[in-house]
């Protein structure tokens, strides 16, 4: 693609079994069986790549997939110093009552608590954290169903893919631009980031776009031009009949000193 520079992908080496069987054990989870090859065949993925803009690298898009070492849990124990009424994430799960079944076609939602089974994937730059999901999980009892999901900066959930692989062709496809998971969101991404996505992925922008909002920008006000620069017509204010009254008296007060002053001169 015209501008792009500086493409950068680092080789990794395979992970080897016992660490994968070392991370079920510890996590009380089964990897999938397309993530384990995935991992059986390089441990962690990482591509990047940069723009010249006025002669000028500027790095833009980032593919990556921790390695086994920091597939690390989203929810870290609790440590011995912290305060005991510190909040934390499980704090949003308060709801007693959360039901596990998702609105209408759509999944239901992690939770933040002992529920779910969270390990961090892609930490995005700081944009969110796509991670991979045991729902419905039970203490003491091995994990066997995930699925990927993506947390943005406001911890919403958002589901990406059922599986592992989906979401590899789906990084893929998106080139790894910034902000490309929050076009699976309610919101979208920064209008910087969609110049960047018209630019360098124009036909999946241009898709998503429609899918996402079918009816048109709903979000949107709908602004009408005839109407709001539309100039109003002034109603002339009525004259008063003091002002009137002034006016004329000033008006004979100056001609007659100007007769005066003619006088004058005679």
């Amino acid at each position: 693609m015209p501008g792009v520079v500086d493409v950068r992908f680092v080789e990794r080496d395979p992970a080897e079994k016992r660490s994968l069987l070392s991370w079920e054990q510890k996590n009380t989870c089964i990897l999938p069986e397309d993530l384990r090859d995935f991992y059986l065949t390089t441990d962690g993925f990482t591509l990047t790549w940069s723009v010249k803009l006025d002669h000028e690298c500027v790095p833009l898009g980032c593919m990556m997939i921790n390695s086994v070492a920091r597939l690390s849990p989203l929810l870290q124990p609790v440590s011995l110093f912290s305060l005991p009424n510190a909040p934390s994430l499980v704090d949003l799960d308060w709801e007693e009552n959360s039901t596990e079944s998702g609105t209408g076609n759509a999944p239901a939602a992690p939770h933040f608590d002992s529920r779910s089974r969270i390990f961090e994937l892609d930490s995005c730059g700081g944009n969110g954290k796509v991670c991979l999901v045991y729902k419905n999980c039970t203490p003491g009892v091995v994990a066997q169903q995930s699925e990927i999901w993506f947390l943005d900066r406001s911890l919403c959930w958002n589901f990406l893919t059922a599986t592992f692989s989906s979401y590899y062709r789906l990084m893929i496809t998106h080139l790894g631009l910034p902000e490309w998971q929050y076009a699976f969101t309610p919101y979208g991404p920064s209008p910087q980031s969609k110049q960047w996505a018209s630019l360098y992925q124009p036909l999946t922008f241009s898709c998503e776009h429609s899918f996402s909002d079918p009816a048109g920008d709903s979000h949107l006000n709908k602004l009408d031009p005839t109407k709001a620069f539309k100039g109003k017509a002034k109603v002339p204010a009525p004259k008063k009949k003091q002002s009137a009254q002034c006016s004329m008296g000033s008006t004979a007060k100056n001609q007659g000193s100007t007769g005066r002053h003619i006088g004058a001169k005679r």
